[in-house]
């Protein structure tokens, strides 16, 4: 399967300077960026489909869902622009896109709740840490605005996800954030071999000129990981009464 974004991509091109040694890890890493923020409007997507189904008093949640998948897809279309800045092409082969999760052995407000802690409350929670620190690696200029536009909008995700969560917990029934310990630890071995899986090993990025590019140092990157899950994700999910902590513990004999 093609993803071709060279149309949306080519006059979002931002002025980035590169040492050819450092070019080729760049495209890399820009075009995998593209991949992800762009498979992520399909997430959303089916996100707000869910909201659609709960009825009454979640139209608001859907249409925002909606618009996160555009602007998600406009994150793979910036992050096609750098690769091609650099000397490379917005074009990348990609799988057939997972099958979203229905979650059809649970009613709507307990399929919903998965989801949204799964995709806003987690994953987008991290994207805010990982890009605010590469952000932050970054001199003044055209690819950290860039890269700021895209934070601000994931800011804006986990934003919602923790927003939204205390409503579905209010609408579900008492027994729902006990059922929901054993999906929660599913949940965080997924999340925790999703992550690692797309943070390299190597320190590449523990130069000036590699963070300039927004290329990490995996090792970095991996901490805090860890330190977003352990003392942001997890007290905030214990906040809203759910056992994260536990979940956390026992996500090494989960089945992602």
């Amino acid at each position: 399967m093609n993803l071709d974004l060279t149309a949306e991509a080519r006059p979002l091109r931002p002025q980035v300077h590169a040492l050819d040694s450092l070019r080729k890890p760049a495209i890399a890493t820009w075009k995998g960026r593209m991949i992800n923020e762009h498979g992520s409007a399909r997430v959303f997507e089916g996100l707000a489909e869910q909201f659609d189904r709960l009825g009454a008093g979640w139209e608001t949640a859907a249409k925002e869902c909606r618009t996160f998948a555009a602007e998600e897809r406009h994150h793979g279309a910036q992050c096609g622009a750098v690769a091609e800045a650099l000397g490379g092409i917005a074009v990348a082969e990609i799988g057939e896109p997972p099958v979203y999760p229905l979650h059809s052995d649970v009613g709507g407000i307990e399929a919903t709740a998965r989801n949204l802690l799964s995709i806003a409350c987690m994953s987008e929670t991290v994207a805010v840490a990982l890009i605010a620190a590469e952000r932050e690696e970054m001199p003044d200029g055209e690819l950290r605005e860039l890269l700021t536009r895209i934070w601000a909008d994931e800011c804006g995700h986990a934003r919602f996800g923790w927003a939204t969560l205390p409503k579905l917990l209010e609408a579900g029934d008492p027994g729902l954030r006990d059922r929901l310990r054993p999906w929660l630890a599913v949940a965080l071995a997924h999340l925790e071999s999703h992550e690692l899986a797309h943070l390299p090993m190597d320190a590449i990025g523990s130069s000036p000129e590699a963070s300039a590019l927004g290329l990490c140092s995996g090792p970095d990157a991996r901490v805090l990981f860890y330190d977003t899950v352990e003392h942001v994700i997890l007290p905030a999910l214990e906040a809203q009464g759910l056992p994260a902590k536990a979940a956390w513990e026992e996500r090494i004999r989960a089945e992602p």
